[in-house]
């Protein structure tokens, strides 16, 4: 089958999110064809090119989410009078208040609750929709949704009886902003996409995340009936509500602003979840949110990430008892940021340290991106500076802190396997965290472990593991001696979660998994296509039955596009591929996931 694999802000950039789940998922699934159509979220992420594409892709189609060009389109005054309905019905929609939830957005509106939800998702999505074929009939759709017009559109739904309390106060600042992000979010609405030879002619549409990368999906689905699969790994609006995601104009913005934004990307995620044929999240705490978010629990299926365990072989099979292991050491790896809490695990340590005067804790790892990152690092360092003074055996003897901070890639620790290996405990004391990932790296290195009660952490470790509650160094503290005192205890711990994440969390469940998932989204809902002749009769056996047998003896290189020319600011020379073995094995994670 054809795949139409849809990112935002990913695959196949080499500095994409998601960008080895994706890479290993096309390269696991050989027998099928995909299409990548990828959506960019900045000229940097451009310039640092793809990474270099197994033969199965087929094509890959770009465009900028940062930026767009006015595409010089001319309503006249039908097209007009539609983007105004259409617009005006889409911000009717994401202004709707509790109170005027019910048809045709009036206050007082009868009716249950579940009913006058799903009334403002018909609004919203046929407004949705009705831009969508506008943007199809008329070539574009950036300069209306930049003209005055939208903006008094929104102010009206702002200013409607029932609206939200927080858009009642908008004022224009306000507005603009609002506007601004509306036609940097709907974009894609603008792409030439969705043609017979474009998504149209793929069987299934694989959003890699939500959001922006489902839209494409959705449009598919409307215009030709393209079933849709939606997977998050990090559940995008979550990372809209804590504003990780937003451009700094919107991270800025006034609360009403912020409300009306929120609302909208609420309403785009809740009709990505009603249209998807299946949606996959990485993991309960993902599923809650989904499920939150109007996500039906039948069309939900749990696809954990598939992570490579060969590189870990090595550490995970040998035994403590060889002598491989300190047991004296704790360690801890991860990106040092706020959420990972290392605050609390120096004054646990403090307390180990009464009890445990040997130990020593090894913090690995570089801090996150930006000034906070390198300012936590340093407010850790004199932190630990200050709790444990340089000790030395002797007046003659160079003191030495128990506390260390390293890098991967230093002599000490110069792969990350070896980072696992340093210490007979690995810590994650996080107060945020989605799927952790070092966790399952240090159960694949059949490491015992003490961790929080955050995110996905209960089921990730599924009993093999200690867990304590968030932001409680005494009970990280008592769980670190205990299994420092009882080396047994270590060893059977660190077995049992190297079996479960050899069972649950290797990439070859994850390609199982969505090869599964494909055949049954493919024979449930399968695309129709009517081919016509030149009189617009249909032609029987245009498709032959050859073209269902898996396999590309049919196509055996990259099909051109043709069709409608597509908005200039979607357009460019394709970009060098770059080895995926250049590239840092560690995933892009999505800001507020808090992934390792």
């Amino acid at each position: 089958m054809r795949i139409g694999l849809l990112t935002e802000g990913g695959y196949p950039y080499v500095s994409g999110d998601a960008r080895l789940w994706c890479d290993r998922l096309v390269r696991g699934l050989g027998q099928h064809d995909f299409d990548i159509y990828a959506l960019s979220r900045s000229e940097r992420q451009e310039d640092e090119g793809w990474i270099e594409l197994p033969p199965q892709v087929s094509r890959v189609r770009t465009a900028p989410l940062w930026t767009a060009d006015d595409d010089g389109v001319g309503y006249g005054r039908r097209a007009r009078r539609r983007f105004a309905e259409c617009y005006g019905e889409l911000a009717a929609a994401v202004c709707a208040g509790d109170a005027a939830a019910g048809t045709g957005g009036s206050p007082g509106a009868t009716g249950s609750a579940e009913d006058r939800s799903a009334g403002v998702a018909d609004r919203f999505g046929n407004a949705l929709y009705g831009l969508a074929e506008l943007a199809r009939d008329e070539g574009g759709l950036v300069g209306a949704l930049r003209s005055e017009a939208a903006v008094r559109a929104l102010e009206s739904a702002c200013r409607a009886p029932g609206a939200l309390r927080a858009a009642r106060g908008a004022r224009v600042p306000d507005l603009l902003t609002v506007a601004a992000q509306l036609e940097r979010a709907l974009r894609p609405l603008s792409l030439d996409w969705y043609e017979d030879d474009g998504l149209g002619s793929v069987d299934l549409c694989h959003a890699t995340s939500g959001g922006a990368a489902a839209l494409p999906g959705l449009l598919a689905r409307h215009f030709s009936g393209v079933p849709l699969l939606v997977t998050e790994y990090g559940v995008q609006l979550r990372a809209h509500y804590l504003g990780s995601r937003e451009e700094p104009a919107a991270r800025e913005a006034s609360p009403a602003a912020r409300a009306l934004l929120a609302a909208f990307h609420g309403r785009l995620t809740a009709e990505a979840y009603r249209q998807a044929a299946v949606i996959t999240p990485g993991n309960t705490h993902a599923r809650r949110w989904q499920e939150r978010c109007g996500a039906d629990r039948a069309k939900i299926r749990t696809v954990y990430p598939g992570m490579e365990a060969s590189r870990f072989r090595d550490v995970g099979e040998s035994a403590e008892s060889a002598g491989t292991v300190d047991p004296d050491t704790l360690v801890w790896v991860g990106r040092v940021e706020p959420a990972k809490d290392l605050i609390s695990l120096l004054h646990a340590f403090a307390e180990i340290r009464k009890e445990e005067p040997k130990t020593r804790l090894r913090i690995i790892g570089a801090p996150a991106e930006g000034a906070d990152g390198t300012t936590y690092l340093t407010h850790c360092q004199a932190l630990a500076a200050q709790l444990f003074p340089d000790e030395a055996d002797g007046v003659h003897a160079v003191g030495d802190n128990p506390v260390s901070f390293e890098e991967i890639g230093g002599p000490e620790v110069p792969t990350l396997a070896e980072a696992y290996a340093a210490g007979a405990v690995v810590v994650l004391s996080s107060v945020v965290e989605g799927f952790p990932i070092s966790l399952i790296e240090a159960m694949f290195c059949g490491r015992a472990t003490v961790s929080t009660d955050v995110g996905a952490v209960v089921e990730v470790i599924g009993g093999t593991g200690l867990v304590v509650p968030p932001r409680n160094p005494r009970a990280l503290a008592e769980a670190c001696v205990a299994l420092l005192r009882d080396s047994q205890r270590r060893e059977r711990l660190g077995a049992a979660a190297r079996a479960r994440a050899l069972e649950l969390f290797t990439v070859e469940q994850n390609i199982t998994a969505f090869h599964g998932i494909y055949l049954d989204i493919v024979t449930r809902c399968p695309v129709r296509r009517v081919v016509v002749d030149d009189s617009g009769e249909p032609l029987p056996f245009a498709v032959p039955a050859e073209a269902h047998v898996p396999g590309r003896w049919a196509d055996s290189g990259t099909r051109l596009v043709t069709g409608r020319p597509g908005p200039g600011w979607a357009a460019g020379p394709p970009v060098r591929g770059v080895p995926l073995g250049s590239v840092s094995d560690q995933e892009p994670v999505p800001a507020g996931e808090g992934a390792r």
